[in-house]
């Protein structure tokens, strides 16, 4: 099998980090690998922990906080391999998900992503993704396929085109990445893979899902589900996709449903669950689209910089 280089990003979680070198240490002992780690800048730097239980592992430092893109742009530079699985630090994986993985896109060399079933890791019953739906271009909205279904196997033996891959575990190929371009850095924290699928799309490839093998995903682990980092990049990003996404019009159309409906909602969802003090990162969130262009890479924001003390 072709050389496969993994990478993962650790972000002072070394517990989860260690778990998930177990599990790929236990589940592919005979796949040709890579195994490359990025510390985001972590407060303390755990190197001779990971290398002393993964002796191969390649080990990469930044002493930036460099966010989603940034840490696995940075593996994606050192990778070796022939094909590149991004797994989540927060994920566990079964036997023969790598060789599956690559089976499929061998099979298949329209696609350009791929991701597989992601079940949650305390309820393995219940499926977090199996595909996405296409974006509203109007609300900036779509749906999770499976999210919250009971796993039934009712995926085991499908593959299909979908609108999107999933952050958490995506399979691509050196040579698409060296034609297309790296995660855009723009972002940060979310919506950046959602970007990246466009890029492909628009280079002619595919966005696909795979029942065939699936991993565990410990949710929210690296950020909590309300706060201030959060609130501030997810409002920041969405209008971000769209301006980098869509033409002028959609732009137009986009942010009057944005700023007329759903902020507002948000912002009176906020006072009913008393959590106002999130409601000065929507403002600035949006207010950061008055001063910066579409390409803009920020790393040192207040707000980065507080993204690194989310623990």
């Amino acid at each position: 099998m072709a050389l496969t280089s993994i990478i993962t990003v650790n972000y002072n979680q070394p517990g989860a980090t260690l778990d998930l070198l177990e599990s790929i240490k236990k589940n592919c002992q005979t796949d040709d690998i890579e195994v490359i780690l990025v510390d985001n800048a972590s407060d303390v730097d755990n190197k001779s922990l990971f290398a002393d239980y993964y002796p191969s592992l390649r080990y990469i430092r930044s002493e930036v906080n460099l966010g989603f893109a940034g840490g696995n742009n940075l593996g994606i530079r050192q990778a070796k391999g022939e094909y590149i699985l991004m797994i989540n630090n927060d994920t566990e994986i079964i036997p023969g998900f790598v060789g599956q993985l690559v089976a499929e896109m061998i099979a298949r060399p329209e696609i350009g992503i791929l991701s597989p079933l992601i079940l949650f890791y305390d309820d393995p019953s219940v499926i977090q993704y199996a595909g996405f739906t296409p974006l509203n271009l109007i609300t900036g909205r779509n749906r999770t396929i499976g999210l919250g279904t009971q796993n039934n196997n009712q995926y085991d033996n499908t593959s299909y085109q979908t609108a999107f891959c999933h952050g958490a575990a995506m399979m691509c190929r050196k040579s698409d990445i060296t034609h297309i371009g790296l995660i855009p850095e723009q972002y940060f924290l979310y919506y950046e893979e959602l970007d990246w699928c466009e890029m492909f799309k628009r280079a002619g490839k595919q966005i696909w899902f795979t029942g065939k093998t699936h991993i565990f995903h410990k949710e929210s682990m690296s950020v909590g589900k309300e706060s201030a980092v959060k609130t501030y990049f997810v409002t920041r990003n969405r209008l971000l996709f769209m301006r980098r996404n869509t033409n002028w019009l959609n732009v137009t159309l986009f942010s009057a449903y944005y700023l007329l409906l759903a902020v507002p909602k948000q912002l009176i969802t906020y006072v009913v669950k008393g959590r106002t003090d999130l409601i000065p990162f929507v403002a600035k969130g949006l207010s950061w689209h008055l001063f910066r262009s579409k390409n803009h890479v920020e790393q040192h924001s207040p707000l980065v910089l507080q993204a690194k003390r989310i623990k």
